[in-house]
């Protein structure tokens, strides 16, 4: 005859295996969560259209631009006193303010070097960061060249820093 054991002695899962299970699944899930962006991200073209459009979308709402940051060390390598803060500032005034009107950002730094006799050298520099349309990009490479060459004879530099990119505004 089969024996029927009482509702109180059938093994029932115990709270501690629920939570542990639950947890379990909680932290697949945020797994999954974290890693799907960056299985697309990888994916290149394979990412969802919602993602595409949304890309295309911020794209449109700028225009084709030239980010140029320029860096201006201080120290001179004649062994003249460094550059001031006024003089820089003159500077801009003088030879970049004219050429670039529209606005620029400056930003006071730190930097280093190895010098032509092999020599890390550092000093406090300055970032200068200009944006203009990309369809004025000739006009404007002539004319952050000037900006280069004044710096470097006014202030006996080896050399001024270019850095330039491609990028999208929206103002």
């Amino acid at each position: 005859m089969p024996r029927f054991l009482p509702i109180t002695a059938q093994k029932r899962p115990t709270r501690t295996k629920q939570r542990t299970a639950l947890t379990a699944t909680t932290a697949a899930l945020a797994v999954l969560a974290v890693g799907t962006p960056v299985a697309y991200a990888t994916l290149g073209d394979e990412a969802p259209a919602a993602s595409r459009s949304a890309a295309r979308a911020a794209a449109s709402r700028g225009k084709d631009y030239i980010e140029t940051r320029l860096l201006f060390g201080t120290e001179r390598p004649d062994g003249g006193p460094t550059v001031t803060d006024r003089q820089f500032l003159a500077f801009v005034d003088e030879e970049v303010t004219p050429r670039f009107p529209n606005g620029l950002t400056i930003q006071d730094g730190r930097g280093q070097w190895r010098d032509s006799h092999g020599v890390i050298e550092r000093e406090r520099s300055y970032e200068l960061t200009l944006l203009y349309p990309a369809s004025e990009a000739r006009v404007r490479d002539a004319q952050v060249e000037r900006i280069r060459d004044a710096y470097e004879k006014a202030y006996a530099q080896d050399s001024v820093a270019r850095i330039e990119e491609r990028t999208t505004a929206d103002f």
